[in-house]
């Protein structure tokens, strides 16, 4: 971990560390999940959880927000391709819209 990194980064896990995703958890789990105190990041560092954010206008690093414009990206493309399968919770609709999100919030993180 660098004590001198001024940098704002995404965690590795940019889709698992959002508030969403903490959400999940609690409604499948019923756990909360403490907040780690040191993430490894989207460019491969160890930082505060504090020097971390989910937001594009926040984060700094340009290696984290290529990755978090990737992974973003590549879980749109799941959840459309998930739709399409027999049993799924989930509405075409519903698909569609979270996609879209995940593409708006990819294009935030490339601009």
């Amino acid at each position: 971990m660098s004590e001198i990194d001024p940098h704002i980064h995404v965690d590795q896990k940019v889709m698992q560390a959002s508030a969403g995703g903490r959400n999940a958890m609690v409604l499948t789990l019923g756990l909360v999940p403490d907040s780690p105190s040191v993430v490894t990041t989207g460019c491969g560092l160890q930082v505060p959880y504090a020097m971390t954010s989910p937001r594009p206008e926040s984060v700094t690093c340009l290696a984290c927000r290529e990755h978090a414009h990737r992974e973003h990206l590549s879980w749109a493309d799941q959840v459309e391709h998930l739709s399409r399968w027999p049993g799924t919770p989930f509405t075409g609709d519903q698909a569609a819209k979270a996609a879209q999100w995940a593409r708006d919030l990819a294009k935030r993180f490339s601009g």
